[in-house]
Formats: structure tokens, sequence, C-alpha cells
């Protein structure tokens, strides 16, 4: 797969492919863009910072990142090297090394195990050690899709308080291990009238999310 690509054309070619970390694969459901430096919510919007030097690095390299100060979540880096960009994996379904990952999240339904990027994160056993880390070496593989992968749904992407309209999150349609949606509380909801931050006019009314 070509990862040198903008994080837009990327993040819809990854659905149906499968993500593999040492014992245990998940097929990828769910995923979401963040368009580097020029993407007001991307981690990269404020340029290279020590804690995000990973996304700034060559395609195919993992940017991970502690979210609430508990989960780790995974990013692949794509497009030119220095753009930031990134696509998140946003949702899973284990389809090898079940076993473990119910170790991992004991008590949990097969079909939650990685619905939801802090979820696939255990699910997986991520570490803030794995950023930096490149897919193809040792333990960490991206491989190709063993089936279609069906219907593409698009929307708005999930817990973003700045460009929350940009419908940049993509999912596999009617597939169970997907994430619910759900706007973050800081995302604006006052009345505007102007141009959003995504270049469509906003008229005045609720801005949606």
């Amino acid at each position: 797969m070509d990862l040198t690509r903008d994080a837009l054309a990327v993040a819809p070619d990854l659905l149906g492919m499968r993500f593999r970390l040492g014992p245990v694969t998940v097929r990828i459901t769910e995923v979401e863009a963040y368009h580097g430096a020029e993407d007001p919510a991307a981690h990269a919007h404020r340029g290279w910072r020590p804690h995000t030097r990973h996304l700034f690095e060559r395609p195919g390299t993992l940017y991970c990142y502690r979210s609430y100060g508990i989960h780790i979540c995974a990013n692949v880096v794509c497009g030119p090297v220095g753009s930031g960009s990134a696509v998140l994996l946003r949702a899973g379904q284990v389809v090898d090394g079940l076993d473990v990952a119910r170790a991992r999240r004991p008590g949990v339904p097969d079909v939650r195990l990685a619905r939801g990027p802090g979820c696939l994160g255990q699910a997986l056993a991520l570490t803030l050690d794995d950023s930096g880390r490149r897919i193809g070496e040792r333990d960490l593989e991206l491989l190709p899709r063993d089936e279609p992968a069906g219907p593409i749904a698009t929307g708005p992407r999930v817990g973003v308080s700045v460009a929350a309209r940009r419908p940049w999150r993509f999912w596999l349609a009617g597939e169970p291990s997907v994430s619910a949606y759900r706007p973050s509380p800081r995302a604006r909801t006052r009345p505007v009238v102007g141009t959003g931050e995504d270049g469509v006019r906003i008229e005045a009314g609720p801005d949606r999310v």
C-alpha cells in the first residue's frame, strides 16, 4: 500500500486491511484522517515537538500517544516526510489471537475488544515505546485484505473540539465493531455566521459537528 499519499486518500484504503502487532491481528473497520500542520485538530498543528516527533517521520511510521492519561492510541504516518499527516486507527475486529485479546480485555464481548482507539490499543497491547516503529519490522505488519472491504461510510471525527464538521472519519458500513459517534462537549455550538474552518459557509444557527 502506498502510504506516501495524502491522509484523506490513505484513510479509506486502510479499511478492511489487517494490522498485526505480535500475536494479535485486527481487521481495520474505522479510521480518522488528520491532515498535518494545516489541520487544527491534528497533533501536528503546532509543528514539531519532542512528543510528536514521530508524526514527522517517514510514511509507515507508527505514532502512538496517551489519551486521557490512560489509553494508548495508534496512528499510521502517511504523506510526504515532515508533513505530520497520519491516520488514526479507531476500531477493528480481532481476527487472529482472539484468546490473547480476550485475556487483555477480560469480560468484554468479542465485538467490542477493539471498538474504539483506546480499546484497540489495549487489545494489541500497544505502549508508547511502539511509537516510532516502522510497519514491516519484526512483529508489526499491515497485511492486505482477505476479502473486499465493503461499503464505506464517512462522517465527522469523534471528540475533536475544532474542525469538528470535517467528514474525515471513515468506517465500514454496518460493521458492529465500529465505535459510536460522540461529539466533543467542547465543540462550538453557538450560532455563527461566516466561513467555517473547512471553508464551508456557516449560516446563523447551531454549528453542526
